[in-house]
């Protein structure tokens, strides 16, 4: 096929914005919601964009539309360029003003209870006007964010090998506990093995997630099927509540919840269950200054912990 002529005033940025939003909400009807336009709307900018590129973005089908090879790959790339831009806008706007700032931290359930929070208190005495956006999601949500550069960081769990297009940094590492709530009708026992806790209903990480596959294999292992009686959440606030004021349990990050009353870790053995945790960053982004400092704090508070 011959060279797309992406620079010949045809494609606009709004192209690239419309291929994000398709890939991300996987339907029309979820991008022309998103970008608070109408479904025509939509169906004619992507009929431009594949009429420029020459080649069929999306394959649709009943319930909603599926990137082909060609719309994964500009995909990327659009991200990329959306990204780009964003972090140009900022640039300039701390050029003029050095002393404010915005950095945007992503966060699952390894490191939300204290790394972040107290990371962000370290970055705040010597920066009060430089503003944090945490936002809360899961792995393979935060990475999306990441590379389309609505995330500048992202905090949790270091698992697996990295991916393509990002660079890691290990800050410590980190065990996983059983965890209930203070009022639970085993949590005064010396020992609770896996086989007590099965009748229990449990508080479980998401399918996609590492921790998910490392309990399942950890059950099977034991001869036992992972609990039917159970709730899928990584909000740590949510699993907090329901710890508190049920009988669930959950295996949760060793830090989450240690200085709450209201919880306690069973004498429950996680056989080689543990993780390190750090940060994930955009390789070969250049970092705007807030987003350094935020950086500087969490090493200095990982330091901290590690050394408690």
């Amino acid at each position: 096929m011959e060279m797309p002529r992406l620079l010949d005033g045809r494609l606009k940025l709004r192209h690239l914005v419309l291929a994000d939003t398709l890939t991300e909400q996987g339907s029309v009807v979820g991008a022309a919601a998103a970008l608070h336009v109408t479904q025509p709307v939509v169906t004619r900018g992507l009929h431009d964009l594949e009429a420029i590129l020459g080649v069929p973005l999306y394959e649709r089908g009943p319930r909603g539309i599926t990137p082909t090879e060609f719309g994964t790959a500009f995909t990327e790339h659009a991200r990329a360029v959306l990204a780009q831009l964003t972090h140009a806008a900022r640039h300039v706007v701390e050029i003029a003003d050095a002393t404010r700032g915005r950095v945007v931290a992503g966060i699952h359930l390894a490191g939300s209870n204290l790394l972040l929070p107290r990371a962000i208190a370290h970055l705040k005495e010597d920066h009060p006007l430089v503003t944090v956006v945490v936002r809360e999601g899961t792995p393979e949500s935060l990475l999306v964010e990441l590379t389309a550069g609505r995330v500048d960081v992202i905090v949790g769990r270091l698992s697996g090998p990295g991916t393509e297009g990002t660079r890691r940094q290990a800050l410590y590492q980190e065990s996983i506990r059983v965890v209930a709530g203070a009022h639970h009708p085993l949590a005064t026992r010396e020992s609770v093995s896996l086989e007590d806790l099965a009748d229990f209903p449990w508080i479980v990480p998401g399918t996609e997630t590492m921790l998910r596959q490392e309990l399942e294999s950890l059950f099977a292992q034991h001869g036992l099927d992972l609990p039917a009686n159970r709730v899928e959440a990584t909000s740590f606030l949510t699993v907090r509540q329901l710890l508190t004021e049920t009988a669930m349990v959950a295996a949760l990050p060793g830090l989450l919840g240690m200085d709450d009353p209201r919880l306690v870790t069973l004498p429950t053995p996680l056989e080689n269950i543990g993780h390190s945790v750090g940060l994930t960053l955009a390789a070969g982004r250049r970092l705007n200054p807030a987003t350094q400092a935020l950086i500087t704090s969490l090493h200095t508070v990982a330091a901290q912990i590690e050394d408690a």
